[in-house]
């Protein structure tokens, strides 16, 4: 007992001045190693698991050392693992990343503006998009164009272009005019009959006669009429004049508005929808003034039905206008209001309608 005593004291004795014989900064770096693998066992895992910071940082304090004293440092792991981590931590760097076979792909940004173009331009194949994004300065080969689109699910030109109607009206919208009639019954059960014109390009309303009984020369005089009373600018911009079926609406009709250069559209039976701007103006006025005023004869509903229809150019907001009123079409933005005025109301059809105004 006492002889393995001794022995103990003199092994650490010697290993003490082994100690003294080492620099400082080797001895530190020999603690540091010691620390960090004594926090990597604290972690109560049964099996000591090194994270890629765990030997990023025990690789570069074992370089520190030289190769005798690594191999008298008592590792968890044995030095050959160590230089292994280090190759890794090289090769990591000096990696680049892996790109397959092919072209790079192209810039997001670009893959959004081509499909952005064939959304908006259903007639533009890829060839057509290649020289719009010349123009703005994109260098792309239109093959990839094509292969892009095809990716994307979107058509070939042919297939994507919109023949509707709906395209056609918003296309001719500035030279369409159309034509319809709709009916009031009055408080002593007379019913009415209101004829009027629609422009689409500014959704304006012109109000031809009210009369008992529609007929061919009557409703032929008030499309003469109301050329008349436009002026030679709009007469010429009228290309198109669309109007129902109703015997009403003769060759004599139409030959008012062809001496004029415009082509009358009829539109087919039992389709409304053809005429859906001239059919919804009916439901508003409707909801708006003659199912809310008791009407008692002729003189009564035009002096209504013309009061709406000043009210609906001049005031009324419209959502295909953008908030604007068809007088106000074209006009400049007013000016934005930064503190609260005073506005005023101005009453139509006895208070039915009311229009408000900022006062300067």
């Amino acid at each position: 007992m006492t002889f393995r005593l001794a022995y103990r004291f003199g092994c650490l004795l010697l290993g003490w001045l082994h100690l003294l014989a080492r620099s400082s900064a080797a001895k530190d770096v020999e603690i540091l190693v010691l620390r960090h693998q004594l926090s990597v066992l604290e972690r109560g895992r049964p099996k000591p698991a090194f994270s890629l910071g765990d030997r990023a940082a025990i690789t570069a304090l074992v370089r520190l050392l030289t190769k005798r004293q690594r191999l008298n440092l008592k590792l968890l792991v044995t030095p050959r693992t160590v230089l292994r981590w280090h190759a890794m931590l090289v090769a990591r760097k000096w990696t680049y990343p892996h790109r397959g076979p092919g072209r790079p792909a192209k810039p997001e940004a670009l893959r959004a503006l081509m499909l952005r173009l064939a959304r908006e331009n259903d007639g533009w194949g890829y060839r057509r998009i290649h020289g719009e994004l010349l123009n703005l300065a994109w260098k792309v080969v239109a093959s990839t164009i094509w292969e892009i689109l095809q990716r994307a699910g979107v058509d070939p030109a042919p297939q994507r272009a919109d023949h509707s109607w709906a395209k056609f009206l918003t296309a001719q919208a500035q030279g369409i005019l159309a034509v319809d009639v709709f009916y009031v019954d009055t408080v002593f059960l007379r019913r009415l009959f209101v004829l009027f014109f629609v422009e689409h390009g500014s959704r304006r309303v012109h109000i031809a006669g009210v009369t008992r009984n529609v007929t061919a020369q009557w409703a032929t005089q008030q499309a003469r009429n109301l050329l008349m009373s436009l002026d030679d600018v709009r007469n010429a911009g009228i290309r198109y004049l669309i109007r129902d079926n109703a015997g009403y609406f003769t060759e004599c009709f139409d030959a008012v508005f062809s001496a004029v250069g415009a082509r009358v559209v009829p539109i087919l039976p039992g389709v409304p929808r053809m005429n859906a701007i001239t059919e919804r103006w009916v439901g508003s006025c409707r909801r708006e003034a003659t199912d809310r005023v008791l009407i008692t004869g002729e003189r009564h509903l035009h002096l209504v039905v013309e009061e709406y229809a000043d009210h609906h150019n001049e005031h009324r907001p419209h959502r295909s206008l953008g908030q604007h009123c068809p007088g106000d079409v074209g006009a400049p933005e007013p000016p934005a209001v930064d503190s609260p005025s005073r506005v005023i109301r101005r009453d139509r059809l006895g208070g039915l309608i009311h229009e408000y105004a900022q006062v300067a």
